[in-house]
């Protein structure tokens, strides 16, 4: 009875090793996302491809990326003050893993009911193109923001407005420095603290602007973008930040895209 009960106190004292451990070491990190930025070029005067990209979003696309498990979709269109408006419609596609992200053609194509539904779509005469290219950008999520946030705004739809950067960089290692900057050096942080509501922040894997990062930005109007941006470059964190000697001339170029949700997007 002796050597049972010693036995029965070394195992809970393992036990409560161990558990003491795994608090201390914390949860595992969540794992990083994969995303999709795709983009539908359009021509206004070509037999109404705005309304045939809109209808088959709305209708087909959208559902059939729902019941196959991507319950978040984001549909942008430019501003009209900007000068792509009318040109382009952004989607962006979250992806538990790039497994999903790869397998989503065969999900599709097994989908019948996304497949009689957008047939005059996916199967549009030669002639009569519902969109004139189509553009697809894989990126994956940043360490320190490793799954996207959908906000929530209770203001019109009309007045919201989400802005799309991309920095790119001269060189790989210059483009490295500049995610590091993100992550471990705090940026990520200081767009956080100042509540720009951040969809995503993510590095290119895949697409026409190589080596570059990607993140999406959310306001309720233009007049919280603007002020958001200009808090941002007076913070002194960022002053701090942007001084450093290892994270000058990490960015060559950047795109800017100001952005608002459809009335049939996800958020």
């Amino acid at each position: 009875m002796k050597r049972k009960g010693n036995y029965l106190f070394i195992l809970a004292t393992l036990m409560l090793i161990s558990s003491f451990a795994f608090r201390s070491a914390g949860a595992p990190p969540a794992k990083q996302e994969y995303y999709e930025i795709r983009i539908y070029n359009i021509n206004y005067g070509s037999g109404g491809q705005e309304g045939k990209v809109d209808a088959f979003l709305k209708d087909v696309f959208l559902p059939a990326l729902h019941r196959a498990g991507i319950t978040k979709v984001g549909v942008f269109k430019p501003l009209e003050t900007d000068s792509e408006s009318g040109k382009k419609i952004f989607l962006f596609i979250p992806y538990k893993s790039v497994e999903q992200y790869a397998m989503l053609p065969e999900v599709l194509a097994k989908d019948n009911v996304y497949k009689e539904a957008g047939a005059s779509f996916l199967e549009a005469p030669y002639n009569e193109p519902p969109y004139m290219r189509q553009e697809s950008i894989l990126l994956k999520a940043f360490m320190n923001m490793p799954q996207p946030f959908f906000p929530e705004y209770s203001n019109p739809v009309t007045e919201r407005v989400y802005e799309l950067r991309s920095y790119e960089s001269s060189t790989e290692a210059k483009a490295i420095k500049k995610i590091e900057m993100f992550n471990q050096g705090g940026e990520i942080d200081i767009f956080t603290s100042l509540k720009f509501n951040a969809v995503f922040y993510g590095e290119v894997l895949a697409g026409a602007a190589k080596p570059n990062l990607m993140y999406m930005t959310t306001f309720t109007d233009m007049k919280s973008h603007d002020e958001h941006w200009k808090a941002f470059g007076a913070t002194n964190e960022w002053k701090t930040l942007s001084a450093k000697e290892e994270y000058k001339n990490t960015v060559s170029t950047i795109t800017r895209n100001l952005l608002r949700p459809t009335n049939y997007s996800d958020f």
